[in-house]
């Protein structure tokens, strides 16, 4: 059971990273160093240390403020475009409890996917849109959401992982099921205009 959790606690991570790539860190260099919820094995350990911890922090203010700032958020996504998939990875690996009998480059591997996607997902259609539709008046409220939901994510990540798989499996469906829908109206749409 241990592993399954571990691998649901990676992924939800991982997804994390893609939204803010320094929240997850930052919840599991603390927790692993102030909590018995996540034990990190060597060489991830070192997330732990204090400079490591001091420097997360500055950086997530960083990230925070500059996602925050017209123009500047879109140049903070372009930085975050290789951060934010390398956080990923780091992420799971080290939370995955699974490091020693999955080979590190296909777990890192899996993080680099999963926050990459999630990444890709939010700087290509996500904020593109809502900039168009609120002429960039929506971006601080949706920065402040993506923020509030990889905070959320990253601690029930760890605390309640299946709650993850659950998430995973229904969101899934859901993009399964509107992909789906979408294409039956295009499909309606074409025939009926021929």
């Amino acid at each position: 059971m241990e592993l399954l959790t571990g691998v649901f606690s990676a992924f939800g991570l991982s997804a994390s990273a893609g939204l803010n790539a320094y929240i997850p860190l930052l919840t599991v260099a603390l927790l692993a160093r102030f909590t018995n919820l996540i034990k990190l094995n060597s060489p991830w350990d070192t997330l732990t240390s204090p400079w490591v911890i001091g420097l997360l922090v500055v950086l997530l203010l960083v990230e925070i403020f500059a996602d925050k700032a017209p123009v500047v958020n879109h140049i903070n996504d372009a930085v975050q475009t290789f951060v934010r998939p390398a956080a990923g990875a780091i992420v799971f690996a080290a939370s995955a409890r699974v490091i020693s009998d999955v080979h590190p480059v296909l777990a890192m591997g899996a993080g680099i996917l999963v926050a990459g996607g999630v990444h890709a997902v939010k700087s290509a259609a996500v904020r593109p849109a809502v900039t168009a539709t609120t002429a960039g008046a929506g971006n601080v409220p949706v920065s402040i959401l993506e923020d509030v939901i990889s905070t959320v994510l990253s601690i029930m990540a760890i605390v309640i992982p299946v709650f993850i798989a659950v998430t995973l499996i229904l969101f899934t469906s859901w993009v399964i099921w509107r992909l789906w829908r979408n294409a039956n109206k295009m499909q309606m749409t074409n025939g009926s205009g021929q």
